[in-house]
């Protein structure tokens, strides 16, 4: 006899179909992920990506006595991880959700494993008595072993080394979670693939660009050359020149437009004390919000990290890319195309 999930289950086990009903139930859709009464549900779900990116192995955590966040966490997390345009980032995080269920799975009753096994549709079923080879709590049907354990090496996996009995494998609760964290992995990285990230609102694009920030700070893929300690605004690029231009006149920015310029001023050199002042002329200017902002970025507050500025693609994609210049083509960051303009005013200024 099945089992109910309770609440409890779904918040451990994301993945199953009891969870999606419930997910659907709550109508959570993405053009409301906005409103700020699902801060703390966009904030779990930019976390569990985090915690995929910043642990190892990857793993995320299971939050207890939390469920109305767990729960619809993992949609919004998988979303946001789709809209990354990462691999690295998307198959980091699928095996970070597969490992936390293989954990999670192996402190749970034989009940309770069926039941979560066939939200799944595995054939699974308890061992009875003594089989060739020892002692097992479990058999699986064939095929499904065979559908997630092609892809492991081990001698253990190889279907010769396995005890077989009328098209079941034997299996004990050990390698019954690692088979259904492959079966979670493959679950999730589907789910990774949808093209998600023009349907999503600026604020949830924010976090997905910060994590990419982190991935970039992990893995060290953006690495850039000492600069020097005082900016060089002639070395600024065109998209980051107009910017400076309207926070210099008054103009509105935009959230992100604001982000990239501070993000990239603090990076070539500028003080926080002078990037505070540059917007000033502000109509909107309040110097506590603003000094909080320059210093969160710069990472002296908040989450600690100091944030890099968003890529040549990510301003392209939101409109603050004025138009390209002879060295644009030839980089993908603003950094790269500063690192390299100060190089040409260095090679003129040695020639003259």
């Amino acid at each position: 006899m099945r089992l109910v999930l309770t609440k409890i289950d779904l918040a451990k086990y994301p993945f199953t179909s009891e969870a999606a009903e419930y997910i659907r139930l709550l109508d959570l859709r993405i053009e409301n992920l906005a409103n700020p009464e699902l801060k703390p549900i966009l904030d779990r779900a930019e976390n569990r990506i985090e915690e995929a990116l910043q642990s190892n192995p990857p793993e995320v955590s299971y939050r207890e006595r939390d469920e109305d966040i767990e729960i619809p966490s993992f949609p919004v997390a998988v979303m946001m991880a789709a809209a990354t345009n990462n691999d690295y980032i998307r198959r980091r995080y699928a095996l970070a959700e597969a490992r936390r269920t293989s954990n999670l799975l192996r402190l749970e009753d034989d009940m309770k494993i069926l039941d979560i096994t066939s939200s799944v549709k595995w054939r699974l079923k308890r061992a009875r008595g003594k089989v060739r080879l020892g002692s097992y709590g479990f058999a699986l049907h064939l095929v499904d072993f065979l559908e997630n354990a092609k892809n492991f090496r081990e001698k253990e996996w190889k279907l010769v080394n396995r005890a077989i009995q009328d098209g079941h494998v034997y299996l004990s609760k050990r390698e019954i979670a690692r088979l259904l964290q492959e079966e979670v992995r493959k679950h999730v990285e589907e789910k990774l693939q949808a093209k998600v990230r023009p349907m999503l609102s600026e604020n949830v694009i924010e976090r997905v660009d910060r994590l990419v920030q982190i991935y970039a700070l992990e893995t060290g893929k953006t690495r850039f050359e000492e600069l020097p300690k005082t900016a060089v605004n002639a070395a600024f690029p065109p998209c980051i020149r107009q910017l400076y231009d309207a926070a210099e006149s008054g103009s509105h920015l935009s959230h992100l437009g604001r982000f990239a310029l501070v993000s990239f001023l603090l990076r070539v050199g500028v003080p926080p004390e002078k990037v505070i002042d540059l917007f000033r002329s502000s109509a909107d200017f309040n110097e506590r919000m603003t000094r909080y902002q320059v210093e969160h970025i710069a990472g002296s507050k908040g989450s600690r990290t100091s944030y890099m500025p968003p890529s040549c693609a990510t301003l392209q994609t939101h409109g603050l890319c004025p138009g390209t210049d002879d060295m644009c083509s030839t980089v993908r960051h603003p950094l790269a195309y500063y690192r390299r303009r100060l190089r040409t005013i260095k090679t003129a200024a040695a020639a003259g």
